[in-house]
C-alpha cells in the first residue's frame, strides 16, 4: 500500500486504476512487482459478489471486463461508458462501474460516514464542468432537479447527486399504490413513471417489483393537492388520487392510475396531456386527432407523440425551410438535374451513370454507390442523389437539442448514434457539437425502411430491446429496426451494412449473405482469419471461388474512414494521408508492429513516416467494440 507521498515518488502521482481506469489517489495497492498495476483502497476491496438493496432479485457479480463480446459496456446507472472491471447481472443483463455501484450502496444503506470524502458542492457555485457529453449535467439525478438548487455531491463517477436525494428514505407508504410499499431502486426495467408517464433511462425510482409500478423522486413527493394551471384550458386541472380506469379525454387513450380533472368541463386527462402544443410537425402517417388541411391525415395524440423524436412543436408558423446543399446548372427533358454544383466540393457534379464503374463509395455516406448518383469528372468524387439532396441544415430526429444541425465534411468523428468513426458527411450540433453520419440521419428519420435481406418493411424503435438478427448482440435498448410481421430485428450498425466489399483475399466483389446453406460444418470458417464462423450471422461471401468471411475480418475497424483524404491533427509537421495498407506492411513509427488496416501517411514521399490509427488519434476517434459476427 502507497500513501500520497509514496505514490508521488513512485509514480510521479499520476497512473490510472486497473480496476476502475480512473486516477489513482492515495491510499492505493501497488504491485510490489512493479508491472504498473495500482488499484484504490476502495477497488481493491469491493465484494466479488454484491447483493444491492436497489437491484433485490439478484446478486451482481464482479467481473473483470464485460461479458459482452467488446469488453465494452455502458453503465445501468450513470450511463456512461467503461471498459474496465464491472459489476454485472446476468439474468437482467445490467452492467455498473464500480464506483456507481459502491457510491450507490451507500445511499441505500444509509452509509452516508462513506460519504464524507466526496467533496460538497455550494449550490451558488456553478455547475457546469465542460462535459458536453453528458446533456443533464446540471440536473440531479435523484430528482431531476437543478444541482443549483440544494448542495450536491460531484463525484468523477459520471453522476451528481443533491445531499438530500443521498437521505432519501428506502422504503415508502404512497397513496398511489396502496397495495404494497414502494422501494427506492434503479429503473432496470425502464418503465414509465405512473404518474408523469415518462421514462427515464438513469438514476433513482420508487417502485413495486411484483406490480412493475414506478414513480419518479419528484413525482412521489408532490402534493396531494396539486393543482396545475395551463394555457391551453381556462380552468385548472386537480390531481384525483383515485387508482381507478379512465379514458382521457385529451388523447382518447386508457389510464388506470394517476389523473386529472377539470371539475367544471367534467373532463378527465394524464398529467402529461395537460400540457399539449396547440400545432406540431411530425412525419408519421397514421390517423387521430392532430389535423393537417393541406395533405387531409389526422392523427391520434399518442400515436403522433409516441415517440418525442419524431416530431417538433411549431413556435413559429411562418417557418421556412431550409437552404439546399446544391444549386443545379443543368437539367432534361424530364426536369431532373443533371449538372449540380454542390457546396461542399470544387467542382461541378453530373448525373451518373460513370463509364469507370460503381467500385467507389459515396464520399457522403460511405456506402457503395448504386444509382442514382452524381460523380466528378475532375477527381474521384461521389455522391449518391439522396446525399446530394440534404439540406446544409437540418432538424435530425433523435438528437436532444432539437435545433437544425450543420452539414460538416472532412472532419473525423464518432457519430453518436452507431458510433462508428467517420470522416465523411455529417450532420453536426452547434450546441453540444455531437455528429450524426449521413447513414443514421437518413435511416432514422421517421417511417418505414427497406433492407435487401428482408421483405418486409422495417420500423425503428428506440427502446426496443432483443437480439439482432445480423451479429447476434442484443441492443440493449439503444434501438433497433423490427419487423411488424416477423421476429426480424437489425441494430443501427448492421442496418447500414454495406452489401458489397471488396478484400485482398479475393479478386471479386464480396457480397453479404444472411445465411449459409452448408450443412458442412467444416465449411464455416472464416477464409481471412481462419478462426470459425457462425453460420446463422450475416458473413461476406463470393459463390464464384466460394470465399467466405467475417464481416469485420472484410470490413476491419475503419470501414468509413476515406482513404486518401487529409487528417492534420497530430504532432507530426506535415500533412498525413489516411491510408490502408494491403500487402507491404510498414512498421510503425510510434510502436515498431507492421501497419495493417487503417494508418496514417506522410504526405511527403522523402519522410517514409507512418503510423498506425489507434497510436496518434485522439481516444474518442478509436474504435472500442467490435463486429460480434
Amino acid at each position: 500500500m502507497l500513501n500520497q507521498e509514496q505514490l508521488i515518488d513512485n509514480q510521479g502521482g499520476v497512473t490510472d486504476c486497473s480496476r476502475c481506469g480512473e486516477k489513482v489517489s492515495a491510499p492505493c495497492f501497488y504491485c510490489a512487482e512493479h508491472c504498473g498495476f495500482y488499484l484504490h483502497k476502495v477497488c481493491a476491496e469491493a465484494p466479488l459478489e454484491l447483493h444491492h438493496p436497489f437491484h433485490l432479485n439478484h446478486p451482481l457479480l464482479l467481473m473483470q471486463k464485460s461479458p459482452h463480446l467488446s469488453g465494452a459496456y455502458f453503465c445501468t446507472f450513470c450511463h456512461e461508458f467503461g471498459d474496465k472491471s464491472v459489476y454485472h447481472c446476468s439474468s437482467c443483463e445490467l452492467d455498473f462501474h464500480i464506483k456507481c455501484a459502491l457510491f450507490t450502496l451507500n445511499i441505500a444503506e444509509n452509509n452516508l460516514k462513506e460519504l464524507e470524502h466526496v467533496a460538497l458542492h455550494d449550490p451558488l457555485i456553478s455547475t457546469e464542468n465542460g462535459d458536453k457529453k453528458l446533456k443533464d449535467v446540471s440536473k440531479c439525478f435523484g430528482c431531476w432537479e437543478p444541482l443549483a438548487m440544494y448542495t450536491h455531491f460531484s463525484p468523477d463517477c459520471g453522476f451528481n447527486l443533491h445531499e438530500k436525494c443521498a437521505e432519501l428514505p428506502f422504503k415508502l407508504n404512497h397513496v398511489y399504490h396502496r397495495k404494497h410499499p414502494l422501494v427506492l431502486q434503479f429503473n432496470s426495467k425502464r418503465l414509465s413513471c405512473k404518474i408523469c408517464q415518462v421514462p427515464r433511462r438513469r438514476g433513482f425510482v420508487y417502485g413495486c417489483s411484483p406490480c412493475k409500478f414506478v414513480v419518479h423522486i419528484e413525482c412521489a413527493s408532490q402534493s396531494s393537492l396539486q393543482v396545475i394551471k395551463n394555457t391551453n384550458h381556462e380552468h385548472p386541472f386537480t390531481l384525483f388520487l383515485r387508482q381507478v380506469p379512465f379514458i382521457c379525454d385529451a388523447c382518447g387513450s386508457e389510464g388506470n392510475h394517476v389523473s386529472y380533472t377539470c371539475g367544471t368541463c367534467n373532463i378527465i386527462i394524464h398529467k402529461n396531456c395537460i400540457s399539449l402544443p396547440r400545432i406540431i410537425k411530425t412525419w408519421l402517417y397514421e390517423h387521430g386527432s392532430y389535423y393537417c388541411s393541406k395533405c387531409d391525415v389526422i392523427f391520434h395524440v399518442k400515436c403522433a407523440m409516441k415517440d418525442k423524436d419524431s416530431y417538433e412543436i411549431v413556435e413559429n408558423e411562418d417557418e421556412m425551410p431550409h437552404e439546399s446543399s446544391i444549386s443545379v446548372i443543368e437539367r432534361n427533358d424530364a426536369g431532373e438535374a443533371t449538372k449540380i454544383k454542390h457546396f461542399k466540393h470544387m467542382h461541378n457534379l453530373m448525373l451518373g451513370p460513370f463509364v469507370g464503374g460503381y467500385e467507389n463509395s459515396c464520399n457522403g455516406c460511405m456506402l457503395p454507390i448504386s444509382d442514382p448518383f452524381y460523380y466528378c469528372s475532375e477527381c474521384v468524387f461521389f455522391l449518391h442523389k439522396a446525399c446530394a439532396e440534404l439540406t446544409k441544415m437540418k432538424n435530425v430526429w433523435h438528437h436532444h437539442c432539437q435545433e437544425p444541425l450543420a452539414l460538416i465534411s472532412d472532419k473525423a468523428f464518432e457519430c453518436q448514434e452507431c458510433w462508428h468513426i467517420s470522416n465523411a458527411f455529417a450532420y453536426e450540433c452547434s450546441g453540444c457539437e455531437e455528429n450524426k453520419c449521413l447513414r443514421c440521419v437518413i435511416v432514422l428519420t421517421p417511417g418505414a425502411r427497406t433492407c435487401l435481406k428482408h421483405v418486409h418493411p422495417l420500423y425503428f424503435y428506440r427502446d426496443y430491446e432483443g437480439q439482432c438478427n445480423a451479429c447476434g448482440d442484443t441492443t440493449r435498448g439503444y434501438g433497433a429496426f423490427c419487423c411488424k410481421d416477423c421476429n426480424f430485428v437489425l441494430d443501427l450498425r448492421c442496418f447500414s451494412l454495406p452489401i458489397t466489399a471488396r478484400h485482398k483475399c479475393d479478386e471479386h466483389l464480396l457480397s453479404l449473405t444472411d445465411n449459409d446453406d452448408n450443412n458442412y460444418s467444416e465449411s464455416h470458417h472464416c477464409d481471412i482469419c481462419e478462426e470459425s464462423r457462425d453460420p446463422n450471422r450475416w458473413f461476406y461471401h463470393c459463390t464464384t471461388c466460394d470465399t467466405s468471411a467475417h464481416v469485420g475480418c472484410v470490413l476491419g475497424s475503419y470501414p468509413f474512414l476515406k482513404l486518401g483524404s487529409i487528417y492534420e491533427e497530430t504532432n507530426h509537421p506535415h500533412p498525413l494521408i489516411i491510408v490502408k495498407k494491403k500487402y507491404y506492411y510498414l512498421d510503425c513509427n510510434k510502436c515498431g508492429k507492421p501497419c495493417e488496416d487503417v494508418a496514417l501517411e506522410c504526405s511527403k514521399l522523402e519522410c517514409k513516416y507512418i503510423v498506425h490509427w489507434d497510436c496518434v488519434a485522439p481516444y474518442f476517434l478509436r474504435q472500442w467494440w467490435k463486429w460480434g459476427m
